[in-house]
């Protein structure tokens, strides 16, 4: 049996959004985008202020917010900021959105066949 050929065909971009739902899948780094969302740039320090939380932990989420390209840190002086960036957050919205409409597509056709 011969290997099956490479599919031309373009990969869906709502799979690209796979590593934002990863990310957010977690309640703490969930938090950390509201917080930042809210707050604008913060350090480690005041995201960790009343946190309950190690400084180590909140740097390793953040870490995992960053490669999924949800939060970018800036250099201010000698301190380390950290902002969301929407870019991401939009794109995997906008997949959401398609994937709705998939839905409600197949759905108006079941409900013609149903009736």
């Amino acid at each position: 049996m011969s290997p099956r050929p490479k599919s031309s065909t373009k990969r869906p971009s709502f799979l690209n959004c796979a590593p934002v739902f990863a990310a957010l899948g977690d309640e703490t780094r969930l938090g950390l985008i509201a917080i930042l969302c809210a707050g604008g740039a913060m350090s480690i320090a005041q995201l960790t202020s009343g946190a309950g939380i190690t400084r180590q932990a909140i740097t390793k989420h953040l870490d995992v917010l960053a490669a999924a390209g949800l939060v970018r840190d800036v250099k201010v002086g000698r301190e380390r900021l950290w902002e969301f960036e929407p870019t991401q957050m939009d794109q995997a919205r906008r997949s959401l959105e398609v994937i709705g409409q998939q839905w409600d597509r197949a759905l108006a056709k079941l409900r013609l066949a149903v009736e």
